[in-house]
């Protein structure tokens, strides 16, 4: 948030300015029109001057590292040669929203990793179809499209980052005078929702219709409580008898990760197709491991009698539903491989003891509960 006021600057005046809570503050000397000084949330402080029909800022310079008097000299000298410059200036030519992506796309590819341009051409593309110029955008328009994805926070939150930067970089490049979006980040709420007995009844019961990759994935994330991106990965290497062990920095924490296997997650397995080490490779990829969750998941939920839920949510459910069946919370937090839990600082240190016999009784009691939850037994 910016604020602006207006007083005589003095160097007294100057000192005993006061930061603003949030975002900055505009003094503007009540002497010398068009000339002020910015205070930051931070506490520093700048001289500047503002210029043009359209009311654009300069910065002069750092106080105390530049002095009232030689700012002022400063700013009188820039006010005549920024309007002169200002009115000669040629008109902008409009540029339509798609060019402007384009652009900022080809330069988001050269700058950043191939992964984020990735990702930004995705986002932009999918959830901004701006049919305009894009000076002609503005923030209604952004945050309705960024409010359209409420059902998925994640993907909101994403997307409400890549139109930000855009936009940001759309003002650097004098493409928009000012950028349309909130000088805000969307509020994401921590996410509490827990699949109903009868929605994991029903998630279950697709993945079993549903078939290979995405099917056994989903039955597997249930079953295990593990992040998706660590079931998608898994690798017929990281097997050992009854144990997945998730090798050392490949987890959240980077921690070597070694969890039990249940019956009902074992058959899973021994029933996927042989498709070398990886179980479940990317289409056409067998380096490479599954990664087609928007349209898998969107495919998979159609018709499906359940509450809206994203894939976190079922390891929230595993964590507690092993509540429910009376597992010590130490050891659910030891299957989930949570490091910030009952056990962890100095406790985590000293105690090693790695509580696979407690885990492989949990999972068991797990396995028997969905039995019953589905009817198997």
């Amino acid at each position: 948030m910016i604020y602006v006021t207006k007083m005589r600057l003095t160097d007294l005046q100057i000192k005993r300015l006061q930061p603003p809570e949030r975002g900055q503050k505009t003094v503007f000397d009540e002497a010398l029109p068009g000339f002020g000084i910015r205070i930051s949330q931070g506490g520093s402080k700048s001289f500047v001057v503002m210029y043009g029909g359209k009311r654009r800022l300069k910065t002069i310079g750092r106080y105390p590292a530049v002095t009232l008097a030689d700012a002022r000299k400063d700013a009188r000298r820039l006010l005549l040669e920024l309007q002169d410059s200002d009115r000669l200036q040629p008109p902008m030519r409009p540029v339509r929203f798609s060019e402007a992506r384009s652009r900022f796309l080809a330069d988001s590819k050269a700058r950043n990793k191939p992964r984020t341009h990735k990702d930004y051409t995705r986002l932009l593309t999918k959830h901004f179809p701006f049919n305009m110029d894009v000076d002609k955008v503005n923030r209604s328009d952004i945050m309705s499209a960024v409010e359209g994805l409420t059902q998925t926070p994640s993907e909101q939150g994403h997307a409400f980052v890549a139109i930000r930067v855009m936009m940001n970089w759309c003002e650097r490049q004098g493409l928009v005078e000012r950028s349309p979006v909130p000088r805000m980040s969307v509020t994401q709420s921590t996410r509490n929702h827990i699949l109903s007995d009868l929605d994991l009844r029903s998630v279950w019961q697709r993945a079993d219709e549903h078939g290979y990759p995405f099917g056994p994935i989903v039955q597997l994330l249930i079953l295990t409580g593990q992040r998706r991106g660590e079931i998608a990965a898994l690798q017929r290497s990281w097997i050992e008898d009854d144990l997945i062990v998730f090798p050392e920095g490949f987890t959240k924490n980077k921690r070597q990760h070694r969890v039990p296997l249940s019956d009902k997650a074992r058959d899973i397995l021994t029933s996927l197709p042989e498709t070398g080490d990886l179980f479940f490779p990317a289409r056409g990829r067998l380096e490479r491991c599954f990664n087609g969750w928007g349209k898998s998941k969107s495919k998979f939920d159609q018709d499906l009698d359940a509450a809206p839920y994203v894939l976190h949510d079922l390891r929230r459910t595993f964590s507690s539903n092993m509540a429910r069946i009376g597992t010590p919370i130490y050891v659910t937090e030891r299957l989930l491989n949570h490091i910030s839990g009952t056990v962890s600082g100095v406790a985590a240190i000293y105690n090693r003891y790695s509580y696979l016999d407690e885990m492989r009784l949990a999972v068991a009691a797990h396995d028997d509960f969905l039995a019953k939850l589905l009817g198997d037994s």
